[in-house]
């Protein structure tokens, strides 16, 4: 993947909502998850 460059007088600015206490908690669970799944495959291939 590249650097995109802005075109002269546009600015790329994305502007995105607040999470609430429970996106929050639903994304940790789920990079805690990934994390516990690609680290257990780790040990079985060594």
């Amino acid at each position: 993947m590249g650097y995109i460059k802005e075109p002269k007088g546009v600015d790329f600015v994305i502007k995105s909502k607040p999470l609430t206490d429970k996106d929050r908690k639903k994304i940790s669970k789920f990079i805690t998850d990934y994390k516990t799944k690609s680290t257990s495959k780790k040990k079985e291939i060594v």
